[in-house]
């Protein structure tokens, strides 16, 4: 069987897409990122997931992004929005996605694993850079041309799944494939038991995600 390492945020989309690797018979290792984010929830949730859909290995990497910062999420003077901004929100982490990318790049050439999943979505988002389609082909032309696997002939391909897909959509294909969203949390600032906020940008987009595929929302709200 073939290896893949997926990144699993604790999040619905890298639940979702742990099991679309899954259900194509991938091996799946998973990492998790703890880069200063403002709660543990969402890294307790990941362990979950990872547990819950037979995840082969699951690694933590941690990393201080809080030392940069320049966002609601690694910098707490920083408040997360809680209704609709234009533009980019403060909700985006400078060079997120290319910092957790390089790390599962990193750990799938000691294992071996010619594929990396990742749940980046352009649909239903918030707008980050960092999750465009155009953005993951390049990531994946830059791997190819950055390490010695693939120099050596053992070329990386980047799956994203999801990245067409609206959330309702994302919803109904994961409960196909068996996801529990119960053990999930998105919210931008859950408390420490995961219960979500209900106002922020993820959470909009959850809500209206389980709305729109008609199935109930599991979240716990804080209401």
């Amino acid at each position: 069987m073939k290896s893949a390492v997926v990144l699993v945020s604790g999040g619905l989309d890298s639940a979702t897409t742990l099991a679309i690797a899954r259900s194509e018979g991938y091996v799946s290792h998973c990492v998790t990122v703890d880069y200063g984010q403002r709660h543990r929830a969402e890294l307790a949730a990941a362990e979950r997931v990872a547990r819950a859909l037979g995840a082969a290995s699951h690694k933590v990497l941690v990393i201080d992004l809080t030392a940069v910062g320049g966002s609601a999420l690694t910098d707490r003077s920083i408040a997360v929005p809680e209704a609709p901004t234009p533009g980019i929100p403060v909700t985006y982490v400078p060079a997120r996605n290319t910092i957790l990318l390089a790390l599962a790049l990193a750990w799938a050439e000691v294992l071996g694993a010619q594929d990396i999943f990742f749940g980046a979505n352009a649909v239903d988002y918030s707008g980050y850079p960092d999750c465009r389609p155009e953005y993951m082909r390049a990531f994946e032309s830059l791997a190819n041309l950055a390490t010695r696997a693939a120099v050596e002939g053992a070329r990386l391909a980047l799956h994203t799944p999801i990245i067409d897909l609206a959330k309702a959509e994302i919803i109904r294909r994961g409960i196909a494939l068996g996801v529990d969203y119960g053990l999930t949390v998105s919210c931008y600032q859950a408390a420490g038991d995961g219960h979500a906020c209900g106002r922020c940008d993820a959470c909009r987009l959850r809500r209206a995600g389980f709305e729109a595929a008609g199935v109930p929302d599991p979240t716990r709200y804080h209401y």
